[in-house]
C-alpha cells in the first residue's frame, strides 16, 4: 500500500495528534472532484499536497493518507445515496501524466506501527466497497489510469470493473514494495493481482518485483489492465466503456436521490453518543460497550414513507451512526481491546423494520441502505477487537441486530428461573439467512456451524419464534446462558480473564476462527494484512533504522538481515 513518491522527509509527528474523525462533506474535499454527467459519474484524483492528515509530509504525485480515502469513502457513500441515476463511476487523475503514486511513503515511515496497519485496514475496506457496489448495487467501476499508476493506485483501479491504461509510451502499472520498500503490496493489491486479475504466478513474480513497473501492449497481455488506449483516442474510449456498462444497469434514471445528513454525534468524557448507538467507555478495564437501539414509535411502514424519512430511517441512520462508532473506536482508541455489544428496545420493531425491508428489497434506496449494513457489519468481523455480546433483559437482539450476537467471539444470554416471564429473548427472522454475508461470502449463520445444513435448517424452524436462553443454548445460537444468581461473577471472570491475554494473540486467534473454513478473496486480503503484513511492519528489514521503508529517498542503501524466519 506504498507510493513512488519522492517527498519531503518526515518531521517529528505531533505529540498528542487530533482524534481522527470519518464524517466528510464534498463542501470539505481537499483531494476529489467529484461531477456528474447522466448516468456517469466522474472521482478525479488532486491531492492537495499540503493537505495530510497529519504534519510532516507533503502529498506529491496525487499519493495519498488516511484523509485522502476518508474522502473517498464518503464520495462513494453519496455516489450511492444522493445519485440513484449513476450507473457507472469514472476514477481518474486531474494531473497530468500521474493517476496515482500510492500510498505516501514518508506519511508511512513516519507512523506507528498501529497506524500503519488500520491505515491499509481502512483503505482495503474502502476497496472493498467499491467491489460491493459492483456486486449488488449496479454500479460499474473504470479506471482511467491517465498516467503512472504505482503501488496504492495501482490497488486503487485493481477494485475497479475495468483499467484502461493510456498508451504514451511512459505510463506504466507497478507494485514496487518489496524491491522498493521491503514490504507486501499492500495486501490487497497482491491478492487482486491473483485472486481477481488471475495474473499467472510466474508474470505476477516478476511484475511485483519490478520497480519500474508494466506498460503498453505487455500490460495488457499480462492482464495487468483491460485495455491500453493512445492518448488522442484515450477519453472517447472511457466515455464509451462507461456508457456501455451503464446500459447494464438497473439503477433509476428519474428517481431523487436520499441526502446524507449529518450524524447526530456527541463527544464526551466516557464515550460517544448518538441517535441510535451509545459508546461506554471503560478505560480501566480496557473495554468499550457498544448499546444498539431499537426504532421507537412512529416508523414508515410503506416505500413512500421510507422516502420520506430519507437518512433518518432507522436501519440507515443505525448503520451510519455503528459504522461511525467502529471506525472511531479502532482509530482512537487502540487500548480498549474489548467491545462488548448490546442491544435495548422493543424487538418487534426491529422485526417489523427487517419485514419492512424485505418487501421493499428490491428497491434502489432500500438495496443501498441493505448495503450500508452489510458492509457495517462486515468492518466487525475484521476488527482486531474481542467481541462478547450480552443479552440481558430489554434486549432487542432480533433480526437484524441478531447479526451483532453472531458476529461475537462469545455471546452469554441471562436466564431468570424464577421469572422467566421476564427473562430477554432472542428472535431468528429472513435477515440472518442471507441477507448480510460476511467477508468470507457465509452467513453468520453458516460461518457459526460450518455449513452444516441441519443445524441451519433447525434455527430456520424457529425463525420467528421468541427464543429464550435455554432455547437458544440448544440451537447453539448463544454460548451459554447463566442464571441470575451465577451471572454478574461468570460474566466479570470472563471479561477480566480476555483483558488479562496478549492483544497480539487474540488479534491472530480471533481472526482465524472468525474466518473458519472458506476463503474468499476478502478474507485473504484481512489474513494476509493482520499476519504477514502487521509482521513485516515490525521487522528491521523494513522499519529498522536502515530498513527500506525508513532509509527511502535519503539516497541511502537499506541494510537487511538475510536470515530467512
Amino acid at each position: 500500500m506504498s507510493a513512488l513518491a519522492p517527498t519531503t522527509p518526515a518531521a517529528p509527528a505531533a505529540a498528542t495528534p487530533a482524534p481522527v474523525t470519518f464524517e466528510r462533506h464534498p463542501d470539505q474535499y481537499r483531494h476529489w472532484k467529484l461531477t456528474f454527467d447522466g448516468p456517469v459519474a466522474t472521482l478525479s484524483m488532486d491531492v492537495d499536497e499540503d493537505g495530510g492528515l497529519r504534519p510532516g509530509y507533503a502529498l506529491k504525485l496525487n499519493s495519498y493518507d488516511l484523509g485522502v480515502d476518508i474522502e473517498l469513502h464518503d464520495a462513494l457513500q453519496r455516489i450511492r445515496f444522493e445519485h440513484p441515476e449513476v450507473r457507472t463511476v469514472v476514477m481518474t487523475s486531474a494531473r497530468e501524466r500521474i493517476f496515482c503514486s500510492g500510498a505516501n511513503i514518508f506519511m508511512l515511515g513516519q507512523s506507528t506501527h498501529a497506524w500503519k496497519v488500520n491505515f491499509c485496514k481502512f483503505t482495503n475496506e474502502t476497496r472493498n466497497g467499491i467491489e460491493d457496489a459492483s456486486r449488488h448495487s449496479g454500479i460499474k467501476f473504470i479506471a482511467a489510469c491517465n498516467g503512472t499508476t504505482a503501488g496504492g493506485g495501482y490497488e486503487l483501479a485493481l477494485a475497479c470493473d475495468e483499467i484502461v491504461l493510456v498508451d504514451d509510451r511512459s505510463s506504466a502499472v507497478s507494485l514496487p514494495e518489496v524491491p522498493l520498500l521491503g514490504v507486501l503490496p499492500g495486501t490487497g493489491g497482491l491478492t487482486r493481482v491473483t485472486d481477481k486479475r488471475r495474473v499467472r504466478r510466474d508474470h505476477a513474480d516478476i511484475f511485483c518485483l519490478t520497480t519500474e513497473g508494466v506498460r503498453g501492449q505487455r500490460a495488457k497481455d499480462w492482464k495487468l489492465v483491460d485495455e491500453v488506449v493512445k492518448p488522442a483516442r484515450f477519453a472517447d474510449y472511457v466515455q464509451e466503456r462507461a456508457q456501455a456498462l451503464a446500459a447494464q444497469s438497473d439503477r433509476p434514471a428519474g428517481e431523487a436521490g436520499v441526502l446524507l445528513t449529518p450524524l447526530s454525534r456527541t463527544v464526551e468524557a466516557d464515550g460517544y453518543r448518538y441517535d441510535t448507538v451509545r459508546v461506554d467507555i471503560d478505560r480501566a478495564g480496557r473495554r468499550a460497550t457498544l448499546t444498539v437501539s431499537a426504532p421507537g414509535g412512529g416508523e414508515p411502514t410503506d416505500i413512500a414513507g421510507i422516502l420520506a424519512a430519507g437518512a433518518q430511517w432507522w436501519p440507515l441512520k443505525m448503520a451510519r451512526e455503528l459504522d461511525d462508532a467502529i471506525l472511531t473506536l479502532r482509530a482512537n482508541h487502540l487500548d480498549i481491546g474489548m467491545w462488548i455489544l448490546k442491544t435495548e428496545g422493543d424487538a418487534a420493531n426491529v422485526l417489523a423494520a427487517d419485514a419492512l425491508m424485505e418487501t421493499h428489497a428490491s428497491h434502489w434506496f432500500v438495496r443501498e441502505t441493505l448495503g450500508m449494513l452489510r458492509r457495517t457489519l462486515a468492518r466487525l468481523d475484521v476488527s482486531s477487537r474481542s467481541l462478547f455480546a450480552l443479552i440481558e433483559p430489554g434486549s432487542c437482539f432480533a433480526g437484524t441486530l441478531l447479526e451483532l450476537a453472531l458476529a461475537a467471539d462469545r455471546t452469554y444470554m441471562l436466564q431468570l428461573p424464577d421469572t422467566p416471564d421476564a427473562a430477554p429473548r432472542v428472535v431468528a427472522d429472513a435477515a440472518n439467512f442471507g441477507r448480510y454475508p460476511m467477508p468470507n461470502g457465509l452467513t453468520r449463520l453458516a460461518a457459526r456451524f460450518y455449513e452444516d445444513a441441519d443445524a441451519i435448517a433447525a434455527v430456520r424452524e424457529q425463525a420467528g419464534r421468541p427464543l429464550d436462553g435455554p432455547a437458544a443454548e440448544s440451537l447453539g445460537l448463544i454460548t451459554a446462558s447463566p442464571d441470575d444468581i451465577d451471572w454478574d461473577d461468570e460474566i466479570r471472570i470472563a471479561i477480566e480473564e480476555r483483558a488479562s491475554l496478549s492483544p497480539d494473540a487474540l488479534t491472530g486467534l480471533e481472526a482465524n476462527l472468525r474466518f473458519g473454513g472458506r476463503e474468499t478473496m476478502e478474507t485473504r486480503i484481512f489474513g494476509r494484512l493482520t499476519a504477514w503484513q502487521n509482521w513485516i511492519f515490525n521487522r528491521p528489514n523494513a522499519v529498522g533504522e536502515h530498513g527500506a521503508l525508513k532509509v527511502f529517498g535519503t539516497g541511502n542503501k537499506a541494510r537487511f538481515d538475510w536470515d530467512r524466519v
